[in-house]
């Protein structure tokens, strides 16, 4: 099941509409004169593409006689050519859309402040009388039944004053570390079990929008909404002339007016705090702009389209996650026609493993395929709620609503790896310079009073690995930084957030000690060790190169990790750094390298005789090592420990590169090639040098060792 439906609902999915009229010829002219057509105003958020409710049944179907056909559609299969045409139809019918400004809601709503004053009251009024019965119900000690009840006043609240206030309580039902289960459970059905708006209306703004009568549209369609959410509802129907199985999505009339009211409250509270509340440093009102903005997408469906487009192209090569197609043809700004999608929501367990699939399988899958929204594509779904994301029986990830999309600078999605790598090097100085980059500060703002504030935050969060973390702790400890100082959040950040917090509390449906940063460092390590990206590179050397030593363990674990992505190439590995070695800038890198190189090969060379002398039979030790009971090398027991140490590490890296998948020793041809440069042959000769010295005192040593005095133990 996609979602659980009411019996109403299934009731309407077991009696679906259907239309049989003989058809015209594919390609045929419609005689037909279109009816006037409303121009749309809005679009609603995000009505299930998905379901798994029966198939229409023909016994209780309803013959009609045919009327005006629209055009035939050829196929999924259609050429592109034809698919942009069908989109600038679309387009053409969507084109009296509104577009947001706080122009056009201070035009529409500042002359009418009885409206506006009785709309305050109402929220205020509601939402106040919950505050305080919950303060009571504290005091005299909440039974659960109590808490059941006080939820199901909260969801119904929350419905009643409307889309707004749906899309808050939709935040908080996949939150378990914020919400008691009563709360989640309650809180669950705003996702698209909310109350319907009827169906003759429906009916009649499918008509209206796409111009043509419904018989003529679809040869079957559900009486009765499959699913229902803040903006809108969704019917199941099978396409005329394809046959296609198809969701449509039908926006609420008036939607609109609530919402531009409740955004002209927002900004007006906005206003106020930006005024009176002086630890808030943020800009409100423009945080309430932007979110405004997006919401004014969403009501736009021809823009959600569009956004699925964009993101169907994006991850078209990605065999875990699907993407409905869209249906132009019949697409207004008020109606959306997508693929039909089978698929389970992701807060249903129970359901999901009686498939045989597992929930953090498919979790996982999400944040991988987040973080590559977030930070390598820059595009990414701001809006995924259980209701948004299925999985479909064959253990896809298939995301649905695509109205609130939002875009990462490209700035800032290096800039938060490389925040990520300070964190780990508690490198504080360097995490306050990143908020530059992010768009945090302005760059004539001082971070250095900021830093004790991180180093005192973070060196008490970082006693555990990093992995330990969860990302709300993160969050509640920078929060509390962020008040303190002149910080503008900027929306891209609250929209990834909101992505991420929504995403951690789905993974905590299946699993309490789930850790959103550990599952993210596999995609984290791989980029570290392939991107090609200056400030990618630099921030892998700040890794890896750390007090003048290079971590071997830190290259271990990032090859490790790295080796779990998918897309790691073992190939790729390193190549940034190498070409930074040898380039004109890497003087400072060499140097280092130098000293490595050296340690290392020592390392190995005697690593390998110490492990030889150790394997040795016990006969022949006396002989090898002179009668000398510490060995035949005179090195202490910790030197003699580092370098077996180091040596088995090294060549474990080693193994992990030859044992990823695609490997091939002709992935060391393009570092052979830079072998052959002349940088490289002095770098060689400077590595040789050294190594030479090296070994010439280590052998000196040897011959200088005192000899043991015979008879002394």
């Amino acid at each position: 099941m996609a979602a659980t439906t009411s019996p109403a609902a299934a009731a309407a999915t077991a009696a679906a509409v259907s239309f049989s009229v003989p058809s015209p010829p594919r390609g045929a002219a419609c005689s037909c004169r279109r009816r006037p057509r409303h121009r749309p105003r809005g679009r609603s958020l995000l009505l299930r593409a998905a379901s798994t409710a029966a198939p229409p049944s023909p016994d209780l179907s309803i013959q009609i006689s045919p009327r005006a056909s629209p055009p035939a559609v050829a196929s999924l299969a259609r050429d592109r050519a034809e698919d942009l045409q069908a989109e600038s139809r679309a387009m053409a019918r969507a084109a009296a859309a509104t577009v947001f400004s706080p122009e056009l809601l201070a035009s529409r709503y500042g002359s009418r402040p009885t409206k506006v004053a009785l709309r305050a009251v109402e929220v205020v009024s509601k939402i106040g009388t919950f505050g305080l019965n919950l303060v009571l119900d504290e005091r005299r000690g909440a039974s659960s039944a109590m808490r059941r009840a006080r939820a199901i006043e909260l969801r119904t609240i929350l419905t009643r004053l409307g889309p707004t206030f749906v899309k808050i309580g939709q935040g908080l039902s996949t939150r378990p570390d914020l919400c008691p289960p009563e709360y989640l459970e309650e809180l669950s059905e705003l996702q698209d079990s909310l109350p319907t708006f009827p169906d003759e209306q429906a009916f009649a703004c499918i008509e209206r929008e796409l111009g043509f009568p419904l018989d003529s549209i679809y040869s079957s369609i559900s009486p009765s909404p499959i699913a229902a959410a803040s903006l809108g509802q969704v019917y199941k129907a099978r396409l005329k002339y394809s046959g296609k199985l198809v969701a449509v999505k039908v926006q609420r009339p008036g939607i609109e007016d609530i919402i531009g009211l409740d955004f002209y409250l927002l900004r007006g509270l906005g206003f106020l705090i930006n005024k009176y509340v002086d630890f808030i440093s943020s800009d409100v009102v423009a945080l309430m702009d932007e979110f405004a903005r997006r919401v004014y997408q969403e009501l736009n469906y021809v823009q959600e389209g569009q956004n699925a487009r964009r993101f169907k192209k994006l991850y078209a090569d990605k065999q875990d996650v699907l993407v409905p197609d869209i249906f132009w043809d019949y697409t207004s700004s008020k109606v959306l026609t997508m693929e039909w999608i089978e698929g389970t929501k992701l807060n249903q367990q129970a359901a999901i493993e009686k498939q045989g699939l597992k929930v953090l399988d498919l979790v996982n899958i999400g944040i991988q395929c987040s973080l590559r929204q977030l930070l390598e594509y820059g595009y990414f779904h701001a809006d995924p709620h259980p209701g948004n994301i299925l999985a479909t029986p064959e253990g896809k990830l298939a995301f649905l609503d695509f109205g609130m999309m939002s875009e990462t600078p490209e700035v800032a999605r290096v800039a938060i790896i490389g925040h990520v790598v300070h964190m780990v090097n508690r490198d504080y100085e360097a995490m306050a310079r990143d908020y530059y980059a992010l768009d945090f500060l302005e760059p004539d703002v001082d971070v250095s009073p900021i830093v004790p504030a991180l180093k005192n935050f973070f060196d008490d969060a970082l006693n555990s690995t990093v992995s330990e973390l969860n990302f709300k702790t993160i969050v509640d400890g920078l929060g509390a930084v962020l008040y303190q100082y002149p910080f503008n959040v900027p929306a891209y950040y609250a929209l990834i957030l909101r992505s991420l917090t929504v995403l951690e509390g789905l993974a905590l449906y299946a699993d309490p000690n789930f850790k959103v940063l550990a599952a993210s460092y596999p995609y984290f390590a791989k980029r570290l060790l392939t991107d090609p990206n200056p400030y990618l590179r630099d921030a892998l050397i700040e890794l890896l190169f750390k007090d003048g030593k290079f971590r071997w363990n830190r290259l271990e674990n990032l090859l490790v990790q790295g080796s779990q992505d998918r897309e790691f190439a073992a190939k790729d590995a390193l190549q940034p750094v190498l070409k930074l070695l040898l380039g004109p800038d890497g003087e400072e890198l060499r140097i280092l390298f130098v000293k490595e190189a050296v340690r290392v090969t020592e390392a190995i060379t005697f690593g390998t005789l110490i492990d030889s002398y150790n394997a040795a039979p016990e006969i022949l030790k006396p002989l090898i090592s002179s009668g000398n009971a510490a060995g035949p090398f005179k090195v202490s027991e910790v030197e003699r420990e580092q370098m077996i140490e180091l040596k088995d590490r090294v060549l474990r890296i080693w193994g992990l590169l030859r044992s990823s998948d695609g490997f091939d020793p002709s992935i060391l041809q393009p570092i052979v090639q830079v072998l052959q440069e002349p940088e490289a042959r002095v770098l060689g000769s400077r590595v040789a040098g050294g190594v030479t010295q090296r070994l010439a005192a280590r052998l000196l040593q040897q011959l200088l060792r005192t000899p043991p005095v015979p008879g002394s133990s």
